[in-house]
């Protein structure tokens, strides 16, 4: 076979392996992750070439030129998986953990820090890559025993359901910091690696470098990114432009810290970081990401590193001796730092016992950091064989010790309020946007459809764009500012709804970035160009709404450019004399549809950030019609369910901690009843979930129609 021919097999059996072995290890309830690793120790000296090394040697040649190229792949799929691990990497979850998180993490570094690092100094010389560096492997010993899989804790802990539980935070976060912090060092030791010489100058040039890179990535650099990632969704039209932006944005940040002398995969987590964060597209972003690196980099990264290993070696009593105290002081040191940590921290003996278990897991994360010291010349191939099999034992020990330790923590009755809450929000509507779309005019109605968006935006900090269209026959420019009074609308809105997001859940939302652009071309043809761009609802408001035959043409024109989610506002009385600052009085109707029930989030979400007066109003007439005609048994299960929405929009509302009112109409038409509502209590805002109806006009049925064209009150239409 020709060396290419070869290297496509190479890589085709490596993945069908590991694919195989990583299903094998799912279904017993281990780290599939493991699966590729596994299947290099399986291809590779360890038993193949133990068993068959003519096979073995034939597929895996031992010549330079062949094994550089499956390398190269080995090696891109390491900066893949750490800009993988760095989207995952949730500084939030950090935050929020508080100083707990941070004393497992420093009790769970320092302590089997200090233990690798004593066990270095006391290593065989023959054990070490260059004895004269006996202080760097110490360090980079230290290290491997010190830091945690990310990965692998994360994803025995939500395999568990114990992902959002407090202490299922807890631990991620600790995880991530122990992660953070090690590839820090990690790059810091392999910088005074390639320097040959440990002195105060060049640890001080790695130190302060590694602080600088830090302080501009995370706040020059987090702009940059988001700009980037924005602009390319924006602007380019060529397949997947927002992966290509990242993969550059990826290699060109570990460039910066090679440059800087330290080792490039703390520019790929930083940068991994950084797009994690990224306010627009998270969710596409990762699902175009994870295929690639799932499907072929990772399995042929942990594919290489156990070809790489020979456990044979183990047949040495001396070097099996080594290996099984080199676990051993991995186990207990990490334990013991992490349950102490927890302990400094406040939580009970159970709770740190489950700590201990999971900061044990080296998994990954231990492999990536072996390959990268055995690459720098800093690890013996031994040293790499001995951590190789401590990152498999640590990792196969971890799973059923946290699941037994995680199965005896009783969930107390304020967890679970917040746990059923955020069960609710994954599958809500509000929760679940991530771009908002503004079609306004300079109108009174504009600035209040500009405000109703940055109450919608606010308490998730989801980016908004305004877009600016015509002004509409009677409506009044504000002195050329109709940019800058839309925007800040927004912005005032959002201020509005971040402060009572941070009450209430005692954390800060992000700030919400507005985008304004100006319309250039027809309304629709605008409206459709920005939507290719990906939004998730569009809010429209202008000052020309209806008609006497339904809505205007400009709200039409504005609609049929969008074929998502979409709201039209309609503002009168208080609202249209003050669209900033007026307060709400809302009446939402309710009538068990899906729709009806998002509109009920809407309406819900904007009496929260008021604490304004909200009715659930149910309107039918089927109760009637069967008292009428003599089925009192169908009217009493009519009126059960009627209840039952009504409960479920006071459960709705309970979640957030809003009081709603409940109202039945059942003797009148559906638009009567609600227009007679409005009246009778003085609402001031009508929301009403409704269904687009199929056509080329823009109809949400009669109901909504009679209810548009005779309120006095402000009207939001959400159809969802």
């Amino acid at each position: 076979m020709t060396a290419e021919i070869l290297f496509l097999v190479q890589i085709g059996v490596v993945i069908f392996v590991g694919r195989f072995l990583g299903e094998a290890l799912q279904r017993i309830r281990q780290p599939a992750v493991m699966g590729p690793l596994l299947a290099g120790l399986l291809l590779g000296p360890s038993v193949l070439g133990a068993i068959w090394p003519q096979v073995q040697h034939a597929i895996f040649p031992p010549s330079h030129q062949q094994k550089s190229m499956i390398d190269a792949v080995s090696q891109l799929g390491v900066l893949m998986l750490l800009l993988l691990t760095g989207m995952e990497t949730d500084l939030k979850l950090v935050r929020k953990s508080g100083h707990a998180a941070v004393s497992v993490s420093i009790t769970g570094i320092c302590l089997p820090f200090v233990c690798g690092f004593a066990l270095g100094q006391f290593f065989p010389a023959a054990m070490l890559a260059n004895a004269d560096q006996r202080f760097v492997g110490s360090l980079f010993l230290g290290t491997a025993l010190s830091i945690s899989s990310v990965k692998i804790v994360a994803m025995v802990v939500r395999e568990m359901d114990f992902m959002r539980r407090r202490l299922g935070q807890l631990i991620v976060a600790s995880a991530v910091i122990e992660d953070t912090i090690g590839w820090v060092i990690i790059a810091i030791t392999f910088s005074l690696a390639g320097r040959g010489t440990v002195d105060a100058l060049s640890l001080g040039q790695s130190i302060l470098g590694t602080a600088l890179f830090f302080a501009l990535s995370f706040t020059f650099g987090r702009r940059l990114v988001f700009s980037l990632i924005r602009w390319a969704n924006d602007n380019l039209v060529s397949e997947a432009p927002v992966v290509t932006v990242i993969l550059l944005l990826m290699m060109g940040m570990a460039l910066i810290t090679y440059l800087i002398g330290v080792q490039t995969v703390l520019g790929a987590f930083v940068a991994g970081i950084l797009v994690g964060e990224s306010p627009i597209l998270t969710r596409q972003i990762d699902r175009q990401l994870r295929g690639l690196i799932m499907g072929l980099f990772m399995p042929v990264f942990f594919g290489v590193a156990g070809l790489t290993a020979d456990l044979t070696i183990l047949k040495d009593p001396a070097l099996a001796a080594l290996t099984a105290g080199l676990v051993a002081v991995a186990c207990v040191g990490k334990f013991t730092g992490a349950f102490l940590g927890g302990k400094l921290g406040g939580l009970t003996s159970q709770e740190c016992l489950a700590l201990g278990c999971a900061m044990n897991a080296r998994g990954s994360t231990e492999v990536i950091v072996a390959t990268i010291g055995l690459s720098a010349g800093v690890l013996s191939q031994n040293l790499f064989t001995m951590i190789v099999a401590m990152a498999i034992i640590t990792t196969m020990m971890m799973p059923p010790m946290l699941r037994s330790s995680l199965a005896r923590l009783p969930l107390d009755g304020e967890e679970k309020r917040r746990l059923d809450l955020e069960a609710f929000e994954a599958k809500g509507f509000l929760p679940n946007l991530e771009r908002l779309l503004l079609a306004v005019d300079e109108s009174a109605n504009g600035k209040f459809a500009s405000r109703l968006a940055g109450l919608i935006a606010g308490a998730r900090g989801i980016p908004t764009t305004v877009l600016h269209i015509a002004a509409g026959a009677g409506a009044r420019k504000a002195g050329g500012t109709m940019e800058h009074s839309a925007e800040s609308a927004v912005k005032a809105g959002a201020q509005t709804m971040a402060a009572v997001e941070k009450e209430a859940t005692k954390t800060t939302p992000s700030k919400v970035e507005v985008t304004t652009r100006v319309k250039e071309a027809g309304i629709e043809e605008a409206v459709a160009s920005e939507a290719r761009k990906g939004y998730d609802l569009l809010l429209i408001g202008v000052e020309r709404t209806t008609a006497v035959d339904g809505f205007h043409r400009d709200v039409a024109h504005v609609a049929l450019g969008f074929s998502g989610p979409l709201a039209i506002v309609v503002a009168r009385g208080e609202h249209r004399q003050r669209p900033i600052d007026s307060g709400f009085k809302i009446l939402v109707p309710v009538t068990g549809t899906d729709f009806a029930r998002r509109g009920a989030e809407v309406a819900i979400a904007l009496a929260r950030s008021h604490e304004a007066p909200i009715t659930a109003l149910y309107v039918s007439d089927a109760g009637r019609v069967a008292v009428r005609e003599g089925r009192s048994q169908r009217a009493t299960a009519t009126r059960r369910r009627e209840e039952a929405l009504l409960k479920d929009v006071v459960a709705l509302a309970d979640r957030y901690d809003t009081g709603v009112k409940t109202a039945m109409r059942v003797d009148v038409a559906a638009d009567e009843a609600i227009l007679r509502e409005v009246v009778a209590g003085r609402y001031n805002l009508v929301v009403m979930g409704v269904s687009r109806r199929p056509g080329d006009v823009l109809f949400f049925g009669d109901v909504a129609a009679a209810v548009l064209a005779g309120a006095k009150a402000s009207v939001l239409l959400v159809s969802s």
